[in-house]
């Protein structure tokens, strides 16, 4: 009986050469995110803490009217933006939605034209399709972890996210607020009235 060769053929090992080397030359980055909304809907923040090395990064910013799950995918977009070349990227977020969407969920609603296992409309379909894109320049690890349970990046971002929400709060009257949120509800149950009709 002749026995057969598991080894790797040339070009195989080519390739896992060069994989390895790009590894070793990207800038290793620690990202942690976090996003929130008074309300869900209401006025909401995103922000991320990106660490490289010595060197911190924070950035954040907020929406008159949102929710929960949009921040924390716009907190993921806007971090993974703002670098600047391909790194490779420890990312920690305190949201299961955004984890388990980006490394399981995504494949299963691209492959049922941006549809549920139950036939529905996938929710902020353009903000998952945005996420890919600026994702797919790095090589990304999810991990989920506690909110609220200490991590000092995750709290920052809590806080930083807090604090835009305020400024959101101080800078626009009551009735704006109420007026941008009925304007976010219309705006997204027509949406949903639309994919409905395809």
């Amino acid at each position: 009986m002749t026995a057969v060769s598991h080894r790797p053929t040339p070009l195989a090992l080519h390739r896992m050469f060069i994989a390895a080397a790009c590894a070793r030359e990207m800038k290793k980055i620690v990202i942690h995110s976090d996003g929130g909304c008074h309300g869900n809907p209401g006025p909401g923040a995103w922000a991320a803490v990106l660490e490289y090395g010595s060197h911190r990064r924070e950035i954040s910013g907020g929406e008159l009217a949102t929710t929960n799950n949009r921040m924390e995918l716009i907190a993921a977009i806007r971090a993974l933006a703002a670098l600047k070349e391909p790194c490779s990227v420890e990312f920690f977020t305190d949201s299961e939605y955004l984890k388990n969407g980006i490394t399981t969920w995504l494949a299963e609603w691209k492959a049922n034209g941006w549809r549920t296992k139950k036939k529905k409309p996938v929710k902020n379909e353009e903000l998952w399709r945005e996420l890919e894109v600026v994702a797919e320049r790095h090589t990304v690890e999810w991990k989920w972890l506690k909110g609220h349970a200490g991590h000092t990046g995750n709290e920052r971002c809590d806080q930083l996210s807090h604090i835009e929400i305020e400024k959101i709060k101080a800078a626009h009257s009551k009735e704006r607020l109420k007026q941008a949120l009925a304007e976010f509800t219309a705006r997204h149950s027509q949406d949903a009235a639309q994919h409905q009709l395809l």
